[in-house]
């Protein structure tokens, strides 16, 4: 098993790569770091993009945290051991345009060891996945998204794509409002070592799913940057982005997690979008583009 050091030190690499991607499509905005500590043990380096060409708002955050788990996270997690390391790059962009989609993307690794003089084997695993939420549907984009993930799930198990989509299919979706998130993509926890699949091949997987982030995304940003948009059009993202708020504060697992750990909450809440609208009752035009991408917020499309 690789080294919890290995993981963290390739994870940083991995944000570094995709920072630099990102200020090279944007074409104007650059990333600030903050190097932070946390309370109890750790720390990592919080990245903002902001007022960007294409970029509104982004963050592309590393941390790599340990110390002792709180009562009520060990019975959320159900373990038993209070010493715990995790480490992971978490990502989220909202752009400035209603064509080009909000993208999010987690890779981690979480490790408890055994408790003193005990026999058992320390706790250990990985999660991650990477989702899109367009404001507008486009089934071009779309089927391009989940097929180029299904290709990086394929390469390392047969079963990756079909299990964790439909992971992300309940896992993205916003019960008060009887939709998901968006197009949803893959989601995974808790993925250990058998004898199918080695700690090495899964974490070649968790780094290869890392790298997909900017082929991805800066295919579906060159797609439609450069096409026009109306004020209606741009209202509805905003109210798109609410949606994408209420879920993230509501249900999202990274949040919690975050705040119940003493994490730092200017990191924790960088997913927040920088403006978002709550309109009353709002009720799209029949047949619009709005309806349609409202028609199609549900779990188990194939669209690869």
């Amino acid at each position: 098993m690789i080294s919890k050091e290995q993981i963290a030190t390739d994870y940083q690499q991995i944000q570094d790569e995709i920072c630099a991607a990102l200020e090279l499509t944007d074409g104007k905005a650059r990333f600030e770091e903050e190097v932070w500590e946390r309370d109890g043990g750790g720390g990592g380096r919080t990245r903002i993009i902001q007022n960007g060409n294409i970029f509104e708002k982004g963050g592309v955050n590393f941390s790599a945290v340990h110390g002792q788990l709180p009562e009520n996270m060990k019975k959320a997690l159900q373990v038993e051991s209070d010493d715990f390391f995790a480490t992971g790059v978490s990502i989220v962009i909202h752009p400035n345009h209603p064509l080009v989609p909000i993208i999010h993307m987690n890779i981690r690794y979480f490790e408890m060891p055994s408790p003193e003089g005990s026999d058992q084997q320390p706790k250990r695993w990985f999660g991650g996945g990477i989702d899109l939420t367009p404001h507008y549907i486009i089934d071009a984009d779309a089927q391009y998204f989940h097929s180029h993930i299904k290709a990086v799930c394929d390469a390392y198990y047969h079963d990756f794509y079909h299990r964790f989509k439909l992971w992300a299919d309940d896992y993205f979706y916003i019960k008060h409002r009887n939709e998901t998130r968006g197009i949803g993509g893959i989601f995974y926890d808790r993925l250990t070592a058998n004898e199918e699949l080695s700690w090495d091949s899964i974490f070649e997987f968790s780094k290869a799913l890392g790298r997909s982030f900017i082929p991805i995304y800066t295919e579906l940003v060159e797609r439609n940057r450069h096409n026009a948009f109306t004020e209606e059009q741009q209202l509805w993202q905003y109210q798109r982005r609410s949606r994408y708020t209420e879920f993230n504060l509501v249900y999202d697992a990274g949040t919690k997690f975050g705040l119940e750990t003493n994490g730092r909450i200017e990191s924790i809440l960088m997913s927040l979008p920088p403006t978002a609208k709550w309109l009353y009752n709002y009720q799209p035009v029949a047949g619009s583009e709005e309806e349609r991408t409202l028609s199609l917020l549900k779990k188990g499309i194939n669209w690869a």
